[in-house]
């Protein structure tokens, strides 16, 4: 029987070594042990506040309309300094879903902010700063960049306990 070629042994053994080291790296890359909820992600600080929708509702109207000119600016969004997600906490399903006001708002522009969502989920960034926040990318209401290097999510829900 012939002897198996040095590069398979030594592929075999390689990957042997990744499958068992693997579990070790993740852990080491992104501690469990962290007692706090991710407040920076990939540089970029995650704040939130709640507010009601009344108070925000010109702000997230105007945001709704400006949908398709984020959309692109959120495909391209690589780095921000800080991204603030507001809560509107009376916009919930669980509160019966936004004011008429913002809701026809949205189904006037449903096409682009399915659109804006799906991007969302796209970004790592994004993703991962509503994900850390508990917030579902459908109850992205719009975003506004109003500074360079800031983002502002609305949000139709309450945020986590």
């Amino acid at each position: 029987m012939a002897k198996a070629p040095r590069f398979k042994r030594w592929s075999s053994a390689v990957a042997a070594t990744l499958f068992v080291a693997a579990p070790h790296a993740a852990s080491a890359a992104q501690p469990l042990d962290n007692d706090r909820p991710a407040a920076a992600i990939v540089d970029s600080e995650v704040r939130q506040e709640e507010a009601l929708s009344s108070t925000e509702a010109g702000k997230v109207i105007t945001a709704i309309d400006r949908t398709r000119d984020n959309i692109g600016t959120v495909r391209k969004t690589t780095k921000l300094d800080t991204v603030d997600i507001v809560f509107l906490t009376d916009a919930a399903r669980s509160e019966g879903g936004p004011p008429p006001a913002i809701e026809n708002k949205v189904k006037q522009h449903q096409e682009d902010v399915a659109e804006l969502r799906q991007e969302i989920e796209a970004n790592a960034l994004l993703f991962n700063a509503i994900d850390s926040r508990r917030v579902q990318a459908e109850d992205v209401l719009a975003v506004e960049f109003d500074n360079p290097g800031k983002v502002v999510i609305y949000a139709a829900a309450k945020p986590p306990k």
